[in-house]
């Protein structure tokens, strides 16, 4: 068996870019009922581990109340679930989430590569939604964004490929859940100092974390100042014909944009244990950005008439939020626990935009001024009573309640007039979410654990706006089953299945009526508005996986997926009268059904569990193919909007012995995409290839400096758009640029 799975993870680390070139234990610990499978036995969860022999037990003793590693977590849960420590967040520098992110197995980032926010997480390929995305187990605010997050504040993140009860199920891709920084076992106080250089743009940040413990009160103090600065290029070509066949306009658009912004991020955690062993902890969530930004585009005319000969664009943004999330957990007799969480928090943002057109002799045609005004509150609140029943079985029943609050104005003038009935009007929107879940964990036999769960989920949004006002109300149950058999005979490998039932709740600002009104309106470049009968689309997904674990930390898996979704939503555009004449704008509408399926291998492993006397190499690869067919849309380009056919990743770790040198190198890549919106409109995404690299110095258990560089190989990024009737064409292609920095992390 060995060798038979030597030979298939070279194979794979070798052939995995070739045409490239659950849930979680709490805070990690091993459970009484898990002691037995990291001591060498593989019984269930739950109450069904067999009464091991003396010798054993004392083996078991070693290992109680230890922290389990990021392997050990994922092998022990039955939801299946991976987790990402502090070694993965800190390997390569990084200086936001996303960058950490796009490296994991079946994920990849919207947008161009190397690009600072923008483009979206997206597992199996699927964004807009698909992916729920979580912070410590609850929903961010909106507004919030993963290039906002520092990798110095989060302790490990955890990726579960299928839904769970105890969590919303709007995660019909999977779900994230980023935790943040844990204060119960740092000591030291750490002291991070940065720089990133981008095209000559310096981008620096401090990070501090501060630990203490006084009495029974502990806390992990982490705040954190950062600049960033970057300079983008593009060139666009358009051409644009009317219906009757005529020349509209050609052009070849010429952009250039800088920004600038200044982010203050700080997440405090305080603990205290009362004399009963209950705790409760308090984290508060901080961050206040400001950023600016110019843009300029240069047209030259190819032919008819361009709206403008020159664009230029300045805008700011002030946001602010904060969210103070707290968690008292109470343990009781009969291994019963009580675990009740309250949070609260909210955000403001202000922004304003100035767009200014010229005509082909310089003079200024019109003037496009945009303010808005975004303030969100929001207040949640969830528990779940857990509760050891019978033989084998750790029932637990929970709620979780959600009330948010969404005022927003938006004031959209062309030369100092409102551009239709919608500019210009308050709007407020309301959405109450209410959640009961019960789940078990059953252990079925020694070998084999079952999970199953049912959770319903209701969620009514209302608004109130000048144009309309939206009064949506969705219901969903979502059973849920997750099984996991441990191979007889052997204690590295396991089988998992899950069947699921998910959904993806239809996104507030796709309900809402406020518009973004485009300067340049055309059927390429439409407004973009709401629709308040948008129904939440509804997945049944299944899913199986194969796992062999090698060593303590290695792992070679293959899974697959298959997804049917009823309800989607894709926005089509339709040209509608306004106030301001017939404009184009862009709606969101429940289209019909759709499917996805896909296939992901992953190997993880040292080189010295293949072969005696090897190098200290950590060697790391994972490869996805994904495919999807949406009804009603002619092929054979059919798929789920922006969903990448492949990705795949290689990465490889050398810590020297003759020197306290460690090498690293990441090469991700995802192939171009092509997706068929409609019958006469067909979009197209450019390949990406991003090679990161870094070295880290050792100068003492104290010190150490880390040099890195992320996307090398700078590639261009190309974007295109062709619709039939009335033909449009527009391609557009950003350069992207190296970032090189250093780090020097300390502790004190």
């Amino acid at each position: 068996m060995k060798k038979i799975v030597s030979i298939a993870c070279v194979a794979m680390l070798g052939s995995g870019l070739a045409q490239a070139a659950g849930q979680s234990t709490e805070a990690g610990q091993i459970t009484p009922a898990q002691q037995g499978k990291v001591a060498g036995t593989v019984p269930g969860q739950g109450q069904a581990a067999r009464q091991p022999a003396a010798e054993e037990k004392m083996q078991q003793v070693t290992v109680s109340g230890s922290r389990a590693n990021d392997t050990d977590q994922r092998r022990l849960s039955t939801a299946g679930k991976m987790v990402f420590g502090r070694e993965e967040l800190d390997r390569n520098g990084d200086s936001n989430v996303g960058d950490i992110l796009k490296r994991l197995p079946g994920v990849t980032m919207g947008g161009a590569p190397g690009g600072r926010g923008g483009g979206g997480v997206r597992m199996r390929g699927m964004g807009n939604g698909y992916t729920q995305m979580l912070v410590n187990g609850e929903r961010p605010p909106p507004g919030f964004s993963l290039e906002s997050l520092p990798p110095d504040q989060v302790e490990r993140i955890e990726v579960m490929r299928g839904p769970v009860a105890e969590h919303s199920t709007q995660a019909i891709a999977g779900t994230i859940n980023i935790i943040l920084r844990e204060g119960y076992q740092q000591k030291d106080r750490q002291v991070r100092l940065s720089d990133s250089v981008t095209r000559g743009q310096h981008s620096p940040n401090v990070s501090v974390a501060v630990p203490g413990k006084s009495g029974k009160l502990s806390w992990l103090t982490n705040v954190m100042v950062s600049q960033n600065r970057s300079e983008n290029e593009s060139e666009t070509y358009d051409r644009i014909e009317r219906r009757d066949g005529t020349l509209d306009s050609e052009q070849q658009l010429a952009g250039r944009s800088d920004a600038h912004s200044t982010g203050l991020h700080a997440t405090p955690r305080f603990t205290y244990t009362f004399d009963n062993k209950d705790t409760l902890t308090v984290q508060p969530f901080i961050g206040v950005n400001r950023s600016n930004s110019r843009l300029n585009n240069e047209v030259d005319r190819l032919g008819g008439t361009p709206v403008y000969a020159r664009l230029a664009q300045e805008s700011e943004s002030d946001a602010a939020f904060v969210r103070v999330m707290t968690n008292w957990l109470h343990r009781m007799e009969g291994g019963a626990k009580l675990d009740f969480k309250l949070s609260g928090g909210g955000m403001n943002n202000d922004s304003s935009s100035l767009r200014r057109t010229f005509g082909f002799d310089g003079k200024p045609l019109r003037v496009y001024n945009d303010q808005g005004d975004t303030r969100y509150r929001g207040l949640q609140n969830s528990g779940k009573y857990t509760r050891p029943v019978g033989k084998g079985h750790l029932l637990a029943v929970g709620w979780d309640l959600e009330g948010t609050r969404l005022e927003q104005t938006q004031v959209s003038e062309d030369d100092g007039g409102p551009l239709y009935e919608e500019s210009g009007a308050n709007l407020t929107a309301e959405q109450r979410r209410v959640a009961l879940f019960v789940q078990d964990e059953w252990d079925i036999t020694e070998r084999w654990s079952a999970y199953l769960g049912l959770r319903w989920e209701g969620i009514r949004t209302t608004s109130k706006g000048r144009a309309n006002d939206v009064n949506n109300t969705s219901r969903v149950w979502s059973p849920v089953l997750h099984t996991v058999w441990r191979l007889p005979g052997t204690e590295k490998d396991q089988l998992r299945a899950s069947v699921t039932r998910s959904y993806r709740g239809a996104p507030l600002n796709d309900m809402i009526a406020a518009p973004t009104v485009s300067a340049d309106n055309s059927f390429v470049r439409p407004d973009r508005s709401g629709n308040p009968a948008l129904k939440p689309e509804l997945a049944t997904g299944l899913d199986i996986a194969y796992e062999h674990y090698i060593g303590k930390t290695g792992i070679v898996s293959a899974s697959g997926f298959v997804r049917n979704v009823d309800d989607l939503i894709r926005r089509v555009v339709l040209e509608v009268p306004t106030a301001q004449g017939a404009r184009w704008i862009s709606r969101p509408v429940n289209v019909g059904k759709a499917k996805t399926s896909g296939i992901e291998l992953e190997a993880k492993l040292t080189l010295a569990d293949l072969m005696q006397d090897a190098p200290n190499v950590d060697l790391r690869a994972n490869y996805s193919r994904f495919w999807s067919d949406v009804e009603g849309i002619r092929g054979p380009y059919n798929r789920l909007d922006g969903q990448a056919g492949q990705t795949g990743n290689l990465g490889a770790d050398w810590r020297l012995k003759s020197m306290p040198l460690t090498l690293g190198a990441s090469l991700n890549w995802t192939p171009e995409v092509l997706v068929q919106l409609s019958d006469e409109e067909l979009s197209r995404a450019g390949s990406k290839r991003q090679l990161d690299l870094y070295g880290l110095w050792r100068f003492s258990a104290n010190t150490q400096l880390r040099v890195f560089g992320n996307n090398l190989l700078a590639q261009n990024y190309d974007t295109a758009r062709f619709v039939t009737v009335p033909e449009v064409y527009t391609a557009t292609q950003a350069r992207t640029y190296a970032t090189v920095g250093v780090r020097l992390e300390l502790k004190l």
